[in-house]
């Protein structure tokens, strides 16, 4: 039942008191988030604890977000998490982009239903750790916004308030991201089209 409400229905259930809708929020949102945690901080079990760190503030404390934003707010604390660790621990932020990304993502995707060869899935897997590498080498800012329109599909607004900038900010970053992708990508020998 709570699988088919959205996240400002289960969020106000939740604030009133229903707990499954709690649940059913962290179930949505657990792995992607993780995912994006690992982005920043490179170890999974940091981004683990972090991600449950980032429901604590939202379950535990309740705080008023505004219809339609439950997602970017939940996003944006746990960027302020992983910037506060990186920071801490390593003195640098920087958004990284791991081969192992892919299964966090994967997790809540209807599985495909045709068959694909073993090849197909060498192939597949060798131009995705091949894509990764290409924007691991471009500039930290171009790839976590890239990361975050395309990979998140988040709106270019909920990007902006998770990076902390602009809407035009983003749309600039985004073009100078595509065409520093691009160039690596051409460096490998990869096209557009190849993708």
């Amino acid at each position: 039942m709570h699988l088919s409400m959205n996240d400002d229905e289960l969020y106000s259930r939740y604030v009133a008191g229903d707990m499954e809708a709690g649940d059913t929020l962290m179930l949505r949102y657990a792995d992607p988030l993780a995912a994006y945690l690992c982005s920043f901080i490179q170890n999974p079990q940091d981004a683990e604890d972090l991600m449950l760190e980032c429901f604590t503030v939202i379950l535990v404390d309740k705080p008023k977000i505004w219809e339609g934003c439950f997602r970017s707010f939940l996003y944006k604390i746990a960027r302020h998490k992983a910037c506060t660790l990186w920071k801490r621990i390593l003195k640098r932020n920087e958004f990284y982009i791991s081969e192992d990304t892919e299964f966090f993502l994967d997790q809540q995707e209807i599985p495909d239903e045709r068959f694909v060869s073993p090849d197909e899935e060498v192939i597949s897997g060798e131009r995705n750790a091949l894509l990764y590498s290409c924007l691991n080498r471009i500039a930290p800012q171009y790839r976590e916004a890239l990361w975050l329109i395309y990979g998140m599909q988040f709106s270019y607004d909920e990007s902006a308030k998770i990076m902390g900038c602009s809407r035009k900010r983003i749309d600039n970053m985004l073009m100078k991201g595509k065409k520093a992708l691009k160039k690596e990508l051409e460096k490998e020998g990869i096209t557009y089209a190849d993708i």
